[in-house]
C-alpha cells in the first residue's frame, strides 16, 4: 500500500529524508508549501493504489507516465523505479551477482578513491553518520565499490556518490540501488561516466541548441561574457540534479527519469532558464551568471515540486523525442 509521510523526522531540524536543515532554513515558507502538497500526495498514493493493486503489478502505458509525472508515493519509489528501468528483471536473473561482486577481492585503488569521497556525501544527513541503522555510508562504500568491479570502464567517477547516495535513501537496499544505478550508468545515461565523458559533453550541446532556439537572447549573453554552459551545467547533469534541487523535487524529476529517459533533464534545465530568464539576462558579468546559476534553483519555484513538475513539461514547449535524437547524433558527432 501506497503510504503519505507529513514531511517530519526528528522534529523541525531534519526533513523527512534525514537531512538536517540550515540554521537559516524558510521552516514557514516550507510549512505553508506541505500545507498544500500534502493533500497532492493523499490523492496520489489514493491513486497508485488502485492502479498497482496488491500484487504491485506495473506495466508501461500512457497512464502510468503520467501517474510518474505526477508523482510516485514515496512507498512504492523504489518498486516502481526498478521495475521502469529493467533494474528488476536484472536483479531477478543475476540473483547472487551483487553477492559476489562484494566477496571479491577489492581493487586497492578503487577502495581509495571511493573512500575518500564517503566523508563528503551527505554529511549532514542523519542515515549517513556513525550510529544510524541501518548506517548507509557502509551501504554506499559496497555499492560503489560493487559498481567499479562490475564496470571496469567507468570504474567510479565523482558524482556517482550523490546518485547512489540518494538511491540508498529511497531503498535502503544495497542490491537494488545498484541495480538502479547500473540502470542509470549503463542504460539510461550512456557514456556520461566514462573517462571521455562523451556523453556528457553530448547532452551539454544539446542543450546549448535547445537554448539557442527557445532563448537566443540567453546564448548570446553568455558568449559576451565567455561563460562556457560547461561551467554553470555539468553539475546538473552529471549529479542528476541532487544538491541543486531540493531532496524531494530532485525525487520528482527521478520519477520521470526512470520512466522517459534523460531527456527530463533537458526539460528541467530549460525550465529553470526560462524561468529565470531575466535574472540571467541581468547579470552584467561573467562572476554575475556564474552566481545566478549557482543559486537560481535555491527558491520557491523549486521547493514546490508539484508545480516545478507541471513547469518542466509546460515552460520549454514541444521537444519531440526525434529532434533530442537528431540533435545527440549531430552533436556527437
Amino acid at each position: 500500500m501506497a503510504t503519505v509521510s507529513n514531511g517530519s523526522f526528528h522534529g523541525e531540524n531534519v526533513d523527512m529524508y534525514g537531512f538536517e536543515r540550515p540554521a537559516d532554513f524558510d521552516l514557514a515558507t516550507y510549512e505553508e508549501f506541505m500545507s498544500h502538497y500534502l493533500s497532492v500526495l493523499v490523492r496520489r498514493a489514493q491513486r497508485w493504489d488502485n492502479l498497482v493493486g496488491q500484487k504491485l503489478m506495473i506495466r508501461r502505458s500512457l497512464k502510468v507516465k503520467r501517474f510518474s509525472r505526477k508523482g510516485i508515493p514515496s512507498s512504492l519509489r523504489s518498486v516502481v523505479w526498478l521495475a521502469f528501468s529493467g533494474a528488476q528483471a536484472r536483479l531477478d536473473a543475476n540473483p547472487n551477482y551483487f553477492s559476489s561482486l562484494q566477496a571479491a577481492e577489492k581493487s586497492s585503488a578503487l577502495h581509495d578513491v571511493v573512500s575518500l569521497d564517503l566523508d563528503r556525501t551527505f554529511p549532514e544527513n542523519v542515515h549517513f553518520q556513525s550510529g544510524a541503522n541501518p548506517h548507509l555510508r557502509t551501504f554506499l562504500y559496497n555499492v560503489l565499490t560493487a559498481y567499479g568491479h562490475h564496470n571496469p570502464a567507468v570504474g567510479y567517477c565523482q558524482g556517482m556518490n550523490f546518485i547512489a547516495g540518494y538511491l540508498l535513501l529511497v531503498t535502503k537496499n544495497e542490491e537494488q540501488a545498484f541495480w538502479l544505478l547500473d540502470a542509470l550508468i549503463s542504460h539510461i545515461l550512456p557514456d556520461f561516466y566514462t573517462p571521455a565523458m562523451v556523453g556528457l559533453k553530448t547532452e551539454l550541446n544539446v542543450l546549448t541548441e535547445l537554448v539557442k532556439r527557445k532563448l537566443p537572447a540567453l546564448v548570446n549573453h553568455m558568449e559576451k561574457h565567455s561563460v562556457a554552459w560547461v561551467l554553470v551545467c555539468s553539475r546538473w547533469f552529471l549529479c542528476l540534479f541532487v544538491d541543486v534541487l531540493p531532496v524531494e523535487t530532485v525525487f520528482r524529476l527521478w520519477d520521470c527519469l526512470f520512466y522517459e529517459g534523460s531527456k527530463v533533464m533537458l526539460r528541467a534545465a530549460l525550465a529553470l532558464m526560462l524561468h529565470f530568464r531575466t535574472a540571467l539576462l541581468e547579470s552584467a558579468s561573467f562572476s554575475a551568471i556564474v552566481s545566478t546559476f549557482r543559486y537560481l534553483p535555491q527558491n520557491d519555484f523549486t521547493l514546490n515540486c508539484h508545480t516545478f513538475m507541471q513547469a518542466i513539461f509546460k515552460e520549454p514547449g514541444s521537444l519531440p523525442l526525434s529532434t533530442i535524437d537528431h540533435l545527440r547524433q549531430s552533436c556527437r558527432e
